[in-house]
């Protein structure tokens, strides 16, 4: 890796290795940054020799299957966190991409070289209704992302139902500490070196909070979010991820950011934020290229 990089890209992919590699263009164009990979283990053979070969973009070793809803979510962005730090170098900041996002707006490295130390990550305001996902040990069946009327989904329906109505069918039994509030939000994040590093260590320094997560709905929008609003660094965290999104509303896409097009340039360029998803080069690969020739040739004209 570089000796000069700042900022540490931390990826979660699992197809579409050309786009990546277009996003990776971007994330490294001005040579500000390293890239760390984890590949889901059921792609990781046909993808990893197609990723660009840099010195600055590494693809770790350890390789898990990564699935929705699941704490493997967790588990992979921790693989990814503890390779930056087994580094040994201080980046001012790690950021968490999906390999279906890409950079939309130019002028990120100066934008975190005027807020080191801050913690861009976006969260919600909890209410009894929605703990469920953290109240209880949900059914492996459960943890799973559905597009359709499936009768699991339809079971964790039933389930959610009778927890609203008192009725606690998988009680959470683990530990949890009385002073701990519960947060939620988008898993993608933008933190300090020294949050990530806090991370690490308040984990292997206490075990029952990844206990408690293990068999919970979601838990990457939690974990990450709870931990860090309940640590020191809460004071430095900016409610927002600058990552723009769009959440389906049909059922098939209900819980699922819509895939953006070039119908959605306008909107995406509007909103300011320096990143957006999900793109996707089979569905429309104009508005990839769009974005990754702003963006690179941007920085090219600015290095000139």
């Amino acid at each position: 890796m570089t000796k000069d990089s700042c900022i540490a890209y931390i990826l979660q992919i699992h197809k579409n290795p050309n786009q990546v590699n277009q996003f990776i263009q971007q994330l490294t164009v001005d040579q500000h940054a390293d890239v760390f990979i984890h590949i889901d283990r059921r792609q990781y053979d046909q993808i990893h020799h197609t990723i660009i070969k840099r010195p600055n973009v590494k693809i770790i070793k350890q390789s898990i299957v990564c699935e929705w809803g699941d704490i493997s979510q967790v588990d992979t962005t921790l693989l990814l966190l503890k390779e930056v730090l087994s580094q040994n170098k201080n980046y001012d900041f790690v950021c968490l991409r999906s390999g279906q996002d890409l950079l939309v707006r130019n002028g990120f490295y100066d934008f975190l070289q005027k807020n080191k130390g801050k913690i861009f990550l976006n969260f919600i305001d909890i209410t009894n209704k929605n703990k469920g996902a953290m109240l209880l040990n949900w059914p492996k069946i459960t943890r799973k992302r559905y597009t359709t009327s499936h009768p699991f989904r339809m079971y964790r329906r039933s389930i959610k139902f009778l927890f609203d109505k008192g009725i606690k069918l998988f009680p959470n039994s683990n530990y949890w500490p009385r002073d701990f509030e519960l947060y939620c939000g988008s898993q993608w994040f933008t933190i300090s070196f020294e949050a990530a590093q806090y991370i690490i260590s308040f984990l292997e320094n206490n075990q029952w909070y990844y206990r408690y997560f293990e068999k919970t709905y979601t838990p990457d929008e939690w974990f990450f979010h709870t931990l860090l609003m309940n640590s020191p660094f809460k004071s430095n965290i900016v409610k927002d991820n600058l990552l723009y999104l769009r959440m389906g509303t049909r059922l098939s896409e209900r819980n699922s950011p819509v895939y953006l097009t070039s119908d959605d340039v306008a909107l995406i360029e509007d909103s300011k934020q320096f990143f957006a998803r999900k793109f996707d080069e089979s569905i429309d690969k104009n508005v990839i290229d769009y974005f990754v020739n702003k963006i690179c040739g941007e920085c090219f004209i600015h290095s000139k």
